[in-house]
């Protein structure tokens, strides 16, 4: 404790908001998978499971604007806390009998998780452009980079929890203990974050929701297309493809795609050092474009090789792996240029505008996975995936050749 007194104020509330957003982050993780195998086990199809996560996207749209609002109007530590506490309740409202647990019940569980997820997301990423000057644009892109990334990876972790807790306390008791464990960490954050983080020292007003920063609209643009050709793939139609076709049952399925979000989390905190922060190149629009155009051709490329007749399992499984290198590069410049571009006064404002951005993609992204896997088959989601990494680079084309600029 001596130690962390020690520490500049800043950098306590740095570690304050990534502990918060590593907790919440682990429940996150943990909860879907909870959701998942719970109601495979009862028999429910992959795609009636993706259905009961669709409240938790079409809220995060709608949370991420307003939020932004809230969090200028509040105080940023406000809406983390009210995050927490959210996903508090949650987790509660699972813990009923498991004749409760309905498809709609469950359904508005997820809402109300997805309210909270990004709320809490949104928060942590505006507190750091407040902890952090406008002159040391390397730190900045550091500090977003270890927290984007070791989220992600996390939340990989928060899968296994998932598993683990689940085998060990059955779903009532899982959910319970991590409702618990959650509620200790709410209650320390009330007392520890700085109570006037965030907030905006002119109270904007609700028509402020829409961003009036042309680089910030357009790398909300480009946000949209880089995750809805993520998820337009990843979600729904890959998980199906690899139980259907490889024949992989569950336990595979999950542990793959688990290692595969705690391996994306680990290339995104080393983003820097992959795009040059070492030899002192702090990234801009410029390298925002370059690095969604080495990913353009990569699904593309991955539905061609499906095609020939090459061993699918060599194929795929090797381009999602290079996907997820080059995903994770674009995911982590995109964070970085966001918090770099925001305004200081009010700046949940701009990074909320971005984020709805961002969960409309993933919404868009998956709507599309589950339809056109159904109709046309994996090769059309990865053809769809390559088109919106292109319209994601095109977008790029717009931005500042220098952060901040």
């Amino acid at each position: 404790m001596k130690a962390l007194s020690a520490l500049p104020a800043q950098v306590r509330q740095y570690l304050l908001v990534t502990g918060n957003y590593w907790a919440f982050t682990l429940t996150d993780g943990a909860l879907r998978m909870l959701v998942v195998l719970h109601f495979h086990a009862l028999g429910y199809t992959p795609l009636q499971i993706a259905a009961l996560f669709l409240f938790y996207e079409i809220f995060g749209v709608v949370t991420n604007l307003v939020g932004g609002y809230l969090g200028a109007r509040l105080g940023l530590n406000r809406t983390m806390n009210l995050g927490l506490g959210l996903q508090v309740l949650a987790l509660l409202m699972l813990t009923v009998p498991a004749a409760w647990l309905t498809v709609s019940w469950v359904m508005g569980a997820q809402a109300l998780s997805g309210i909270a997820k990004d709320l809490n997301k949104m928060s942590a990423k505006s507190s750091i452009k407040l902890l952090v000057p406008d002159n040391q644009q390397g730190t900045l892109y550091k500090w977003v980079a270890i927290l984007t990334g070791s989220k992600n990876a996390l939340k990989g972790v928060g899968f296994f929890l998932g598993g683990a807790l689940l085998a060990l306390l059955g779903f009532s008791g899982a959910v319970l203990a991590m409702a618990a464990v959650l509620a200790l960490i709410w209650l320390g954050s009330l007392v520890l974050l700085k109570k006037d983080l965030g907030k905006a020292r002119a109270k904007p007003k609700f028509r402020d929701l829409l961003s009036k920063s042309r680089a910030i609209n357009i790398l909300s643009a480009a946000r949209l297309f880089l995750f809805g050709a993520r998820d337009v793939w990843f979600v729904v139609a890959l998980p199906v493809y690899l139980s259907t076709v490889f024949g992989w049952d569950f336990w595979m399925v999950g542990g793959f795609l688990a290692a595969w979000v705690i391996g994306y989390g680990i290339v995104q905190s080393f983003a820097p050092r992959i795009t040059g922060k070492q030899r002192g190149q702090v990234p801009d629009g410029r390298a925002a474009f370059v690095w969604a155009a080495l990913l353009a051709g990569l699904p593309a490329l991955i539905a061609l090789g499906l095609g020939t007749g090459w061993p699918a399992q060599w194929v795929l499984l090797g381009g999602l792996l290079l996907f997820g290198v080059l995903f994770a590069v674009n995911s982590s410049l995109h964070s970085y240029l966001i918090v770099s571009y925001a305004k200081e006064d009010g700046v949940s404002l701009d990074v909320g505008f971005y984020y709805m951005s961002n969960a409309l993609g993933r919404l868009m992204g998956t709507l599309l996975s589950g339809w056109l896997y159904q109709q046309y088959g994996l090769a059309s989601c990865l053809w769809w995936s390559s088109l919106f990494v292109l319209l994601a680079a095109l977008c790029s084309l717009g931005l500042p050749r220098r952060a901040g600029d």
